[in-house]
């Protein structure tokens, strides 16, 4: 380990002590350059719980607002919608790192200064993903950091800092882009009692009331917003940007009784790093049952690191074993987008496909079409997690839980054709491709007649007067009973062509991807050791080893995952096609 880095690990402990906070069955220290720091266990189990943090310390919206620098300043603009509580947050972070007396420099001394994220990567290295829903999203996030910057961070840093009594420290985008960084990679979404965000005896009660009433849901380790909101689209990550401009996006919600879930980081537990099967999970004590520290010894709740699977977990758990939590079940594209790494052969991985919502209006009865959308809910865009494969076509085995979901879809479809001149398809349980995005192709590739076909049937239910408007479902029903599922599914093999067309034409078939990563030999950072990740010497004999930073291994791992499953899925989709026109559907 580094002098450095162990240097920066003491002032911290010594900080946390400060902060009261309980370092109880774990350690944490350097784990390697990959990672980082991380939690470690040791020798000091209490019940299974690891680490106790007072929630006084999270850096929350609350937080910030409630800072003496930064409140007073951000308070109108919060109020006023101009900026989003994550905006606060990062802010916050940008201006703690440039303050010279902080209290929080033990903390922030801690933190990463460079991140695996595409922000981060070189022009070289940002050519790696050309051809992928990350390349694009990349550039266009990136823009709309440094209009946010320009237009709004530089000028009020610079004035908090002033106010701070420092004239001379210079504000650059670079720290900006950091706290960026910081926050959508340490970020937790802490489910917090309702009177600790709105507390009784404030009289500006009602000050928080923007983070309450557009918020969303979630219980994954960082809430992401509109990035995976819905159809969990990576490039509306673009649009989170633009959101912490017009406050039109926030974290936080009212659940069912006392419960708000809001984002914040946590000194301690943020050190945790991520594993598929994690040891270890955290949660809000608001009664000290959990960790005994009483509300009236700890003075409010306090946030712990618990092990999972108890009883299994501690008969197996060793000294000096790194503790790990879940991230979520997240593709790589969603991983090295928001945290900077990739997981090889991936189980969560999905490809995202979509029509361009701007191609509708140079497609024949364009504004029919786009009436029909509206009306059918149907979604442009759709996310395919390869785990649908195992119920497709080619699926190796049998699909898990077949049963239950085949009847659904049985139930689904049998209900559409109430005149009975369309066959139940006979592929209908292997048919792998979201119903939602279906009907949008089906749509969008109706002819002029069909449409007329449409209105007829749907006149036939609800009568010529219009008595009464029919329902999405009963309209998705009018459309495939009029056009069937050929048309959808030819534009479907039509957009997953071009999609795999794109990745290849820009770095290569799956093959090539494959003898890169086979013979690859990862440099973590210039001057630095070289850690070769296959070393068969059966494999590597002959072989010219290709040394490469993490970032291009991970991009190649990336991009190989979505080559991959374009072809699987295009597998599907062409069979689902010759059947439909063999069924004359």
């Amino acid at each position: 380990m580094e002098i450095s880095t162990e240097a920066k690990l003491e002032p911290f402990l010594q900080w946390l002590q400060v902060n009261k906070v309980e370092l109880r069955g774990c350690k944490i220290k350097y784990s390697d350059e990959s990672k980082g720091f991380g939690i470690f266990s040791s020798n000091e189990f209490s019940d299974g719980v690891l680490l106790v943090v007072p929630l006084d310390l999270a850096i929350t919206p609350m937080r910030v607002l409630q800072d003496p620098l930064i409140g007073p300043e951000c308070r109108a603009m919060f109020e006023d919608g101009e900026v989003d509580d994550r905006f606060l947050m990062i802010l916050f972070l940008t201006v703690e790192r440039l303050r010279k007396n902080s209290s929080w420099k033990p903390y922030l001394d801690m933190l990463p200064t460079t991140f695996g994220n595409p922000l981060w990567f070189t022009d070289d290295e940002l050519l790696e993903l050309k051809g992928t829903t990350l390349y694009r999203a990349t550039e266009l996030q990136k823009q709309n950091l440094l209009t946010l910057y320009d237009d709004k961070v530089k000028d009020l840093v610079k004035k908090l800092l002033v106010l701070d009594g420092d004239s001379e420290s210079e504000v650059s985008f670079e720290d900006f882009l950091w706290a960026n960084s910081i926050f959508w990679t340490r970020a937790l979404n802490i489910p917090l009692p309702h009177s600790y965000v709105f507390p009784q005896n404030q009289e500006d009660l009602n000050k928080y009331d923007s983070i309450n009433n557009s918020a969303e849901l979630s219980n994954d380790h960082n809430s992401r917003g509109e990035l995976i909101n819905g159809l969990n689209d990576i490039k509306n990550e673009a649009q989170r940007v633009n959101s912490q401009v017009n406050g039109a996006t926030s974290t936080l919600t009212s659940t069912q009784g006392e419960t708000l879930w809001i984002e914040g980081l946590v000194p301690g537990i943020d050190f945790c790093n991520h594993d598929l099967k994690a040891a270890a999970t955290w949660e809000v004590d608001g009664t000290g049952l959990i960790t005994g520290v009483p509300f009236s010894i700890s003075g409010s709740d306090v946030i712990t690191l618990i092990l999972s699977n108890l009883k299994v977990e501690r008969s197996s758990f060793h000294s000096e074993k790194e503790i790990s939590i879940s991230y979520g079940n997240k593709g790589n594209e969603e991983l090295l987008y928001l945290y900077g790494f990739v997981i090889d052969n991936n189980p969560d991985d999905y490809l995202m496909i979509h029509y361009p919502a701007e191609a509708i209006h140079s497609i024949p009865l364009s504004d029919s079409k786009a009436l029909l959308l509206e009306e059918q809910k149907a979604q442009l865009r759709c996310l395919l997690p390869k785990s649908l494969l195992e119920h497709g076509f080619f699926a190796a085995g049998h699909p898990k839980d077949g049963n239950n979901d085949n009847k659904l879809e049985v139930d689904r479809i049998s209900s559409f054709s109430w005149s009975g001149q369309r066959r139940m398809p006979s592929y209908l349980n292997k048919l792998v491709f979201p119903e939602n995005f279906l009907t949008a192709l089906r749509t969008i590739a109706m002819q002029e007649d069909e449409i007329s076909k449409v209105s007829s049937l749907l006149e036939e239910l609800v009568g010529s007067g219009g008595e009464r408007q029919p329902s999405d479902a009963e309209v998705r029903a009018a459309v495939w009973e009029t056009c069937g599922d050929s048309g959808a599914l030819q534009l479907l093999v039509d957009l997953l062509q071009a999609k795999l067309t794109e990745l290849e034409e820009s770095s290569g078939m799956e093959d090539y991807d494959s003898e890169l990563l086979l013979k690859s030999c990862i440099t973590e950072s210039q001057g630095q050791h070289a850690s070769c990740e296959n070393n068969s010497s059966e494999e590597t004999n002959g072989w010219t080893q290709h040394k490469m930073s993490r970032k291009t291994w991970s991009s190649i791992v990336y991009r190989r995952g979505q080559k991959e499953l374009a072809l699987l899925f295009l597998k599907e989709a062409e069979h689902a096609l010759q059947l439909a026109l063999t069924e004359g559907n």
